[in-house]
């Protein structure tokens, strides 16, 4: 299909954006936080992607190539921002209408608000290692191809990212 969108079948393009546009808004969206934004930045993606597809020689796999043209440009909205920015990227997850009580609204929404604190003191970049291994479950070498880092390197950042968070969560432990 990618060879295909490469030659400039717009309908085999079409195809790869229906296919890897729900994940990569997933992405997007737990780095910048923002859905709009997070959208703008899939959208400013799949047209750079299409204007240099041409150029892809499959080294990698499409997939992971898109990963890493959303994740550089997320990173670029990220470094923009002033830091400490909290990401917004975690909804609250609503327990079936039966077993919900107040109590348990409450403690829920303050959990997801020190997890958006702790996030927003993340670097950019560990933020993203994070999010990709944690949230997104890609491993080490995925991550690493994406980032465009090594392995050891992204292992260290998810390292460094979990040690943050759990200090900044460990009320919640």
């Amino acid at each position: 299909m990618a060879v295909r969108a490469a030659e400039g079948d717009e309908e085999a393009f079409a195809v790869l954006v229906r296919r890897h546009a729900p994940g990569l808004v997933r992405l997007a969206t737990r780095l910048v936080g923002n859905g709009p934004e997070a959208e703008d930045t899939v959208q400013e993606a799949f047209i750079s992607a299409w204007r240099t597809l041409p150029e892809f020689r499959g080294h990698a796999s499409f997939s992971t190539w898109l990963y890493r043209i959303v994740t550089n440009r997320c990173l670029n909205v990220l470094r923009a921002r002033k830091p400490q920015e909290p990401l917004e990227a975690a909804g609250a997850v609503a327990a079936p209408e039966h077993t919900v009580s107040p109590g348990r609204i409450a403690e829920a929404r303050a959990a997801v608000s020190e997890l958006h604190e702790a996030l927003g003191g993340l670097s950019a970049e560990q933020r993203t290692c994070w999010v990709l291994r944690e949230w997104d479950g890609q491993s080490y070498a995925f991550i690493a191809e994406t980032v465009g880092i090594s392995q050891q390197a992204v292992r260290a950042r998810v390292f460094r990212a979990r040690r943050h968070l759990t200090n900044a969560l460990g009320a919640w432990r």
